[in-house]
This record gives C-alpha cells, structure tokens and sequence, in this order.
C-alpha cells in the first residue's frame, strides 16, 4: 500500500567553485602546478595569460541552442566569418610564433635532467652478474636480493627461502643451496649485507677489517660473546665477563662504533626526497620589523578565457557544439576563481600564523614559540578549522633561518608556575639541553629531568617528560651511558 509522508532534514549542499577550492586547498606548490597543466591540457578555452576583461562576462552571453531552430545550413557559421583570421588572433603573440620554423636558441628553457635513482638490491644484483653463477645459483641470489628489507637484512629462514623459490619456479631447492649463496652475497659490498640479525652484521664487518689486532680481538669476543649486554650497555658486566679493564673497553667499544648497524643504508639516494621540498609561502622582512607574507608560486601562469573560443561561444552553431563550449566556459571560470580564493585563504591564514607567532618569526628561537591550535588561526581569518587544516598540511614556508613545516607551529600548551602558558616545544627544547650537558657516565632519568625542568619554571609531570623524550628520539637514562 502506497501513502505519502512528509519528514524534515537538514543537508549541507557545495557548490562546484567549493568543490574545486576544497579540492585545490590540501595541494602542495608543486602538486598545484601540475594540476594547472593538466587543466590546461583539458580546457582549450582555458590558456595562459594575463585576464581579459572583454572576455570575463561571456559565459553568461550563451544562447541555448533549441532557440536556433532547425539544425540547417543556416545555423552553422559561413567561410567568410573565418577569413579575417586577425579578428580572433590572440594580440600577445607574436607573428613569428605562427610559422613552422618558430624557435630559436634563446626560446630554449633548461629543464633539470631526470635522476635514475638504482635501488640497493639492484646494486647488489649487478654485483652479481659480475660472477662466475650458472642459471640456478643466479635465481637464487636474486630471491635472496628481494628478500632483504629496506635495512639490508634477511629476516628469513633459509629452509622457507628454498620453499619459496622451489614452488615458484616448479623445481627443487634444497636449503643448502641458500646457505650457499647466502655466504657468496655476504662477501659483496658493503659488508654486513644479507646478515640475519645485527649480531651476525657486526661479525662479517668485523671479519672484513685487515688490520685484526689486539683491540680487534676484544671487539670481536664482546660482539659474539656479550652482544646482549653490549645492547643494554652494561659494560660492568662486560669487564667482568671477558676480564677486561676500562681502557681495554674503551678502544673496543670505539671500534665497534665505526661499524654499520644499517648495512644498506650508504646503497641508499635519499636525498632526492629532500630536494623535492618546494615552499609554499615566503617571508620578507621590511622596515619597522613588518613581516610580508608571499606565494613562492606566483611565477606561476595566469589563467584566462581564450578569445577564440569565447568569440565562436557566441556564434549560434549547434546544440552539441553550444553545450560543449558552454561546459568547458563554465569549469574554466570555476578553475580561475578557486585559484583565487585559494590564494586568498592561504595568504590570510599564514599572516594570521605570523601575527600569532611573531616573535619566533623575528628570531628563529624555538623558545618563542606559542601555544597555538587550529582553531585559534580560524577564528582570525573567521573560517572552519578543516579549511585551516587543509591548507597547512604539508606545506612549508621559506624564512631567513630555513624552511619551516606548517604543522610543526602548531603545538599545545603548558601553564608555567608563574601562570603564563608556554609551548611544548619549548619544554622538549629544554629536554634536549638538559640531555646534552648531562654528564654521559651518570645520565639523568626521567624524574631527575622532571625535577631540573621544575627549577627553570616549568611544571610538568614524570610521564610527559617520558613522552617528549621519546618524541626527540632520546633513548632511556640506561641506554645513554657512556664511559
């Protein structure tokens, strides 16, 4: 049985510029400019250059195509509407650009070449294929080259090793043959490649050092003999153990500090992620300490309407050819228009950052950090905290003492004891200076960095000096020991 029911409800409905902006917002400088070659690439009425304010009110000059009538002869444009080819030519391009043989020398922009960047375990194959191996060896030296992980370890067995590559390749391998070449890719370069675990890297460094004297001797029994106590640092034990006094140990440890605990770490390029950091925004420091906030992209090309297709958008053609071009007109605006408000929100949200955070900006010292959220830069520029989030995710600003990460300002407060709030980074600053003027052979613990934190003003508890310490890397009072 069919009845009618009226129910209420509420909808939040974006528009198409609100989704492109949305859209726009959480891109990188480089991820944007991309974006606009792609959309340059799609649109033909979208091209660069400087807008044209003949053109900016076009896309509201469309005439629907059922008023045309008839798709006759009539409604199409004639050959002499074409002939004066100079009404539609764009002015700001030179006579030259029009022939075929347009270019010269000085057109020629320098593009930096593409880097090739040759992954460990293929370094490692190619030393491979430099011996003497038939067929079934090499199959198996390259199972066990992927098998390492990104450290350069093998944390397989070999008996599942040989399980693997036999039904994969429908024969028969038998775990010997691993341990073979397993021992054959331990001797390539660097040394410690292909170990099971960090013990086992340190010996095969260790049997590769020439000169294997008497501190050799010592550093090699304390590898393969202590290694846990080594781990936990405690060197009392380690004396007691291999009856060694305190300089003995001393040189070992020092040898056994020039060892790789990463074996694949110097077959690594990661630098190249590094260089693919572009600012997004750029300080200037003027008279009066005023700080300007700028886009690093604004070299970038402007966006505007082609005068060719808006002149044809105004011929009456055909329903088909009319739409099209009234779509494409309608998404070009769209795209231009979010550009901007992008610029705008981005803008006003840095200088809302700066204006908060004035005295790190002027300085550079960690210190002068403030406690700041989200939502206080929302309520200066008056929007939602989501669009706050979206435009300082991973997104960087160039300033005089170096290139700061957006997200990394945003940080909670502490109330001091004299009632004033102070950032958190502030305080793991103050952890880190504690940690690095601490005497090495009686290093502090977490209570005695909470008790020195509470002479310089700042109140915390045991536990959130245990969180910061573990956010700056800083390993327990235990393992900092040094002798």
């Amino acid at each position: 049985m069919q009845r009618q029911t009226q129910t209420q409800r509420q909808t939040l409905k974006y528009s198409p510029l609100q989704i492109q902006m949305l859209n726009l917002l959480h891109l990188t400088t480089m991820e944007l400019e991309q974006r606009i070659k792609e959309e340059l690439e799609e649109n033909p009425i979208l091209e660069e250059g400087k807008e044209d304010t003949a053109s900016e009110d076009t896309a509201d000059e469309f005439q629907d195509a059922d008023d045309a009538g008839s798709s006759g002869e009539d409604d199409y444009p004639s050959v002499q509407d074409y002939q004066d080819w100079d009404e539609f030519r764009d002015d700001d391009i030179p006579d030259y650009k029009t022939y075929a043989n347009n270019q010269s020398a000085d057109n020629e922009l320098y593009t930096r070449p593409m880097v090739e960047a040759i992954g460990f375990r293929d370094d490692l194959k190619q030393q491979v294929h430099f011996l003497r191996l038939d067929e079934r060896q090499q199959l198996v030296a390259d199972f066990i080259l992927d098998s390492l992980d990104e450290d350069g370890f093998l944390r397989r067995e070999s008996e599942v090793i040989a399980d693997d590559i036999s039904f994969a390749n429908s024969m028969f391998i038998d775990t010997e043959e691993v341990e073979m070449m397993l021992r054959v890719i331990q001797q390539l370069d660097p040394p410690g490649i292909a170990a099971k675990d960090l013990r086992e890297c340190l010996l095969i460094q260790l049997h590769r050092i020439e000169n294997q004297d008497e501190v050799w001797g010592w550093a090699h029994k304390i590898v393969s003999d202590t290694f846990d106590e080594l781990g936990s640092r405690n060197y009392d034990k380690i004396m007691r153990v291999l009856n060694l006094d305190e300089e003995c140990l001393k040189k070992a440890i020092q040898l056994i500090t020039t060892l790789n605990p990463k074996p694949a770490s110097g077959l690594r390029n990661d630098t190249l992620v590094n260089e693919s950091i572009k600012p997004d925004f750029m300080l200037r420091y003027i008279e009066d300490s005023e700080i300007e906030v700028q886009l690093t992209w604004g070299n970038s090309p402007a966006l505007r309407l082609n005068k060719l297709f808006t002149q044809m958008a105004e011929q009456k053609i055909d329903k088909a050819t009319n739409q099209f071009l009234k779509n494409k007109m309608n998404s070009a605006k769209w795209f231009i228009d979010a550009i901007k408000q992008r610029e705008n929100t981005m803008l006003s949200t840095l200088r809302a950052i700066v204006k908060l955070q004035y005295d790190y900006f002027q300085t550079g010292d960690i210190k002068k950090l403030r406690p700041m959220i989200l939502k206080d830069v929302a309520e200066i520029i008056d929007m939602d905290i989501s669009t706050v989030s979206r435009v300082t995710t991973n997104k960087y600003v160039q300033t005089p003492f170096g290139i700061v990460l957006l997200k990394d300002l945003f940080t909670e407060g502490v109330t001091n004891e004299d009632g004033t709030e102070v950032s958190n980074r502030e305080i793991q600053e103050a952890i880190r200076e504690i940690t690095a003027a601490e005497d090495k052979r009686h290093p502090y613990n977490d209570q005695q960095i909470t008790d020195l934190l509470s002479e310089k003003g700042y109140s915390v508890a045991r536990r959130t000096v245990a969180k910061y310490r573990e956010q700056l890397n800083i390993p327990t009072a235990r393992l900092r020991v040094t002798i």
